[in-house]
């Protein structure tokens, strides 16, 4: 006889890794942060993004900083179309279904991965306090994370129209959505890939053209290039919110702003694409899923633009490696704790004040990240993935 307090158990288990469930929670997280955020007027980010609507429609810069906000854009021109329907409403309303857009945008990414639906509810379970951080500032990286995520799947779906559809989207609305372009060798079909992703390109790049104009727009592109190369300049700081990165860690720990970023750009794209030797393991899952979680990481740990909230990408690459583990050891289950108290718990009132301004001070936040990511580049270097025995159903 099963004892009945496990039986219960069994049951309390098997309903919170329910999707429904997930949504539901999701959707709570969503509603509850979008909500005190207003009411308690922090809802800054909120308004940059409704006013690059706004600033489109009027042809006003939009790169400048504004009294609105007192702050600066620096998403793609084409974000303006997707804030649209939240811009036109009122600011309480528009800034809740906002955060609820971006988590159904990341469940769907999560829930579209090649695993068993078990193993996808543990992966939202463990992203879902990192996606409560970035809600609170109204962050579109949650909405991204899963732009990235529907980008793999598809493409491993051998439907590529789609898949290339989202790394453009991705692109053009912030440069992070460029790295879906790693999964280019896992279509057979790469001819129909690329002309997707031109045609997505053409439609994509002039579709704000329809709420403003072709000369507006063009410009538009322009002055983001420029508002990103002087934000790049700006990130690398001894004290600021963000560099929480591999290069920023390097530079706060020795107190030296002067380190350069190329070195570990360089360094790191190698062992990023050292992997790709291995092409007979393309055809594995567990390979291309390993690959997928290096991806997520790499875009956040190798950015100096990478902050607190940021890590929702990175973290859904952590939860998304630790999950597909062929056995998960000791020292694996140790890095991924660790992942989750440091990377995850850090900005939260579980750590005293003083601990957290130490962690960011010195861009700590980044560093499970940064061993999860090296791991992953060993294992992938190392491991026959075709004993990774992952359903896909």
């Amino acid at each position: 006889m099963i004892p009945a307090q496990n039986v219960k158990r069994q049951k309390l288990i098997s309903f919170l890794l329910k999707k429904e469930c997930l949504i539901a929670i999701y959707l709570i997280l969503a509603i509850v942060a979008g909500y005190k955020q207003y009411h308690h007027h922090s809802y800054n980010n909120y308004l940059i993004f409704k006013y690059v609507y706004w600033h489109t429609t009027d042809l006003q810069n939009l790169y400048l900083n504004y009294p609105e906000y007192n702050d600066s854009n620096h998403y793609g021109p084409v974000f303006s179309v997707l804030i649209a329907p939240f811009a036109l409403l009122p600011d309480g309303v528009g800034s809740i279904l906002w955060n609820i857009a971006n988590v159904a945008v990341l469940l769907w990414g999560i829930y579209s991965l090649p695993l068993n639906l078990k193993t996808r509810s543990v992966i939202a379970w463990i992203c879902a306090h990192e996606t409560l951080t970035a809600l609170f500032s109204f962050q579109f990286n949650i909405a991204l994370t899963g732009i990235i995520l529907l980008s793999f799947s598809y493409l491993v779906k051998r439907k590529e129209i789609q898949s290339a559809f989202f790394i453009v989207l991705g692109t053009l609305v912030k440069l992070y959505g460029i790295v879906g372009l790693a999964f280019f060798f896992f279509t057979k079909n790469k001819l129909k890939f690329i002309l997707a992703g031109l045609a997505a390109f053409a439609l994509l790049f002039a579709l704000p053209m329809l709420i403003s104009s072709p000369a507006f727009i063009i410009q538009s592109y322009s002055d983001w290039y420029q508002s990103l190369a002087h934000k790049n300049e700006l990130n690398a700081s001894l004290t600021s919110f963000q560099d929480i990165s591999l290069m920023g860690m390097a530079r706060r720990i020795t107190g030296d702003v002067t380190i350069p970023n190329m070195p570990f750009l360089l360094g790191g794209v190698i062992l990023f694409g050292l992997p790709y030797l291995r092409i007979a393991q393309f055809k594995h899952t567990g390979f291309r899923l390993m690959l997928l979680a290096s991806t997520l990481i790499f875009t956040v740990i190798f950015s100096s633009g990478s902050e607190s909230p940021t890590y929702v990408i990175a973290f859904a690459g952590v939860a998304i490696w630790f999950s597909i583990q062929k056995e998960k050891k000791g020292w694996i289950i140790a890095l991924f704790v660790f992942a989750f108290i440091l990377t995850s718990l850090s900005p939260t009132d579980i750590f005293p004040r003083p601990v957290k301004e130490f962690i960011r001070l010195y861009s700590l936040k980044a560093l499970p990240c940064v061993l999860i990511w090296f791991t992953i580049v060993y294992q992938m270097m190392k491991e026959d993935f075709e004993s990774y025995l992952i359903a896909d159903k």
